[in-house]
């Protein structure tokens, strides 16, 4: 006897992983600079709601605004766990928990530095157009967030570069 998946349960398997891989993507676009990578995991008319207090709008207008805080920034890394996702042809939902730290640059004598963590979530409204899929509209959630003087911060390590010279970019480059 033998078992066989099925074409729609092969589609939407790899519509979850495109989509996994969006989300991964957009946190790695962030962290690593590349603008246009962060504008990739939204349609162009694409929305975004981080909440009253940080940014509604549009999806690449919150990418936009989201350099301007990442460039007062030494350094930031954001991860993403726990994504579900539920498929219904080219449109999807998804859930994506997401931690993000954050260090500020120095600030006056360069000893006041303030480290940022926050955890929240992505929830996603997806569709697929010409193959590629991309967010509709997102809705952050805050779920905590703590804000940390840091009179002396460790250094990081110097390959880890906010651009295309980190060494992770000339691996994915090719």
């Amino acid at each position: 006897m033998t078992n066989s998946i099925s074409t729609d349960a092969i589609e939407t398997l790899a519509a979850k992983q495109a989509i996994t891989e969006a989300v991964y993507g957009y946190c790695r676009a962030l962290d690593r600079m590349d603008k246009d990578a962060a504008y990739r995991v939204w349609h162009p008319e694409g929305t975004a709601d981080y909440g009253g207090d940080i940014y509604q709008g549009t999806g690449w207008g919150f990418v936009d605004w989201v350099w301007t805080a990442h460039a007062a920034m030494s350094t930031h890394s954001h991860q993403i766990t726990n994504v579900l996702i539920q498929v219904d042809g080219d449109r999807a939902v998804s859930e994506a928990y997401v931690t993000v730290a954050l260090r500020t640059l120095p600030f006056g004598d360069g000893t006041d530095v303030v480290d940022i963590y926050s955890r929240g979530r992505y929830v996603d409204q997806w569709s697929r157009r010409d193959g590629n899929w991309a967010i509709d509209h997102r809705d952050y959630i805050t779920d905590h967030s703590v804000t940390v003087p840091n009179p002396s911060p460790d250094p990081h390590d110097p390959r880890s570069v906010r651009g295309p010279d980190d060494p992770s970019v000339a691996l994915f480059s090719g």
